[in-house]
Order: C-alpha cells, then sequence, then structure tokens
C-alpha cells in the first residue's frame, strides 16, 4: 500500500510548474518533463472521478470539488485576454488550494493544444487565472493560442488529489491513477516526470509502457532495463476533472445571461459582477 501525503509535507521548491506532456523548460515544463517539484495531497476528497459537464456527485455520496463553472471561468479569462477586455472578476466557486492542471484540445479530433498546471496547491482563483494563460500561451510545443481557434476549443480542469508514495513502480492502474516518478539520470541529475490519470489509458499503454514514455520525455537516453526501472521512486495519485467546449460554455454563459436580465452581447460575459 502506498503512504499518503498532505499538502504540508511539500518542500520549498514545489513551486514549479509541469504540463501534461513535453520536454523540460527552465520554469515550465510540460507533465512529462523534468522538475523537482514534490506532489501534494488532500486525502478528504474523491479518488478518481472523471465526469461530463453537471455531474456533481463522487461515489459515497461526496461532492466534487472541481465543476463545469471553472471551465467558464478558464474560457473567460482567455477570451478577455485574446479580446483585451479587463479580466473576469472573482468567480463564485471555492478557492480552497490544490494542484491543478488546465487542458486545451481543439478540433473534433481533440488535439492537445495546451496543458500546463502545478504540483504546488494554489488558491483555486488565482491558479486557473495563472495556468489558463501559462497553458494556452507559453506551452512551448505550441504557438500562442489566437482568436480564431477558440471556437474549436475544449477546457479541462483537473484537480489533483490523494497523492501516495509507494515502493513498486507498478503499484498504479492504469485510467485511475496519475503517476510521478523521480529518478536519476545517466548524468548524475535528479529528474522526474508525470502523465495525469488519463493519458496511459488514451494512448493505449500498459504499466511499462507508460514508465519508458515517462522515462524518455523526462530526459533518460540510454537503453532502459527492468532493473533501472526498479530505482524509481514514485508517487501515484487521483484527480477530478471537468471538461467543456467552447459551445457549452456559450450556451451555459446564455443561459446566466437571460437569466440575470445582463443586455451586453456575448461573448464576452462576465457574471460574477
Amino acid at each position: 500500500m502506498g503512504r499518503k501525503r498532505g499538502f504540508a509535507e511539500a518542500p520549498v521548491d514545489s513551486k514549479m510548474a509541469a504540463g501534461c506532456c513535453g520536454v523540460k523548460k527552465q520554469k515550465l515544463s510540460s507533465c512529462s518533463s523534468s522538475s523537482t517539484s514534490s506532489n501534494n495531497s488532500n486525502e478528504n476528497h474523491c479518488k478518481d472521478v472523471t465526469r461530463a459537464n453537471g455531474f456533481s456527485g463522487c461515489p459515497g455520496g461526496r461532492n466534487m470539488v472541481v465543476n463545469s463553472e471553472m471551465c467558464c471561468f478558464c474560457f473567460d479569462v482567455l477570451y478577455c485576454h485574446l479580446y483585451g477586455y479587463q479580466p473576469p472578476r472573482s468567480p463564485r466557486f471555492t478557492n480552497d488550494p490544490y494542484p491543478l492542471f488546465v487542458t486545451w484540445k481543439i478540433g473534433r479530433d481533440k488535439r492537445l493544444r495546451g496543458c500546463i498546471g502545478t504540483f504546488s496547491a494554489m488558491n483555486l482563483h488565482s491558479g486557473l487565472r495563472e495556468y489558463t494563460l501559462t497553458s494556452a500561451l507559453k506551452d512551448s510545443r505550441f504557438p500562442p493560442m489566437t482568436r480564431e481557434e477558440l471556437p474549436r476549443l475544449f477546457c479541462s480542469v483537473s484537480l489533483l488529489t490523494n497523492f501516495e508514495d509507494v515502493g513498486d513502480y507498478l503499484d498504479w492502474e492504469v485510467g485511475v491513477h496519475g503517476i510521478r516518478i523521480e529518478f536519476i539520470n545517466e548524468k548524475g541529475s535528479k529528474r522526474t516526470a508525470t502523465y495525469l490519470p488519463e493519458v496511459a489509458k488514451e494512448q493505449g499503454w500498459d504499466h511499462i509502457q507508460t514508465i519508458d514514455s515517462l522515462l524518455r520525455k523526462g530526459g533518460y537516453k540510454p537503453p532502459i532495463t527492468n532493473d533501472f526501472r526498479k530505482t524509481i521512486k514514485l508517487t501515484r495519485y487521483h484527480s477530478e476533472k471537468m471538461t467543456l467546449s467552447y459551445s457549452e460554455y456559450l450556451a451555459h454563459r446564455q443561459h446566466h445571461h437571460y437569466q440575470n436580465g445582463i443586455a451586453h452581447p456575448l461573448p464576452p460575459y462576465n457574471h460574477y459582477s
């Protein structure tokens, strides 16, 4: 069994940021890239709950923290930035601290367009503001997002919970756990890499393929042996995830637009005022 860890155990260097896959940057790195951050946990929330829009419950009757309003807020932030409007005001959802990721996909085939987050627990209002723009504009794998792409975008917010250190690098479940590995590369440097819970399942990878992919994306170049895999320090975690398309975002905003009697056109629409 894994050893659960709490937010308070994060070291000072846990302010580093990570994306969902890609190569290392000095401060912003992909979630398959290297950093020196450690993961934190909140043991009081649901384990792995990935649901479509509007789902508000967890197994056992506990409510999810993530909700569609968080995705709407991310769209608000991005829209206002791209069109030069004032940033949206503070939202109504909880401002509790969580490790978080913001992921953008585009088109009918939902190609990755940007994914960056942090393993440091951040207050959600400021964290989502920051990583909305970081993932949309500063993911080194892609050019900055443009206005023309907005109608084809999908936004996902992932809140990370239930971090556990495990002794066996195979002690995690594909499609249920996200994993973060720490290893010493051929130059003697410590490197880390992570995938969110859905990545291995979406790629059709098994445990070994996922681990080896993380090692490569984390910069490990020599042949990968089973003995080397056994030296990996692995942390598994869960996430709550919500995804919203741009059209669903507009429909949500339109509903509040009429409900509140606001007369200005959509978008932009800031119902937080």
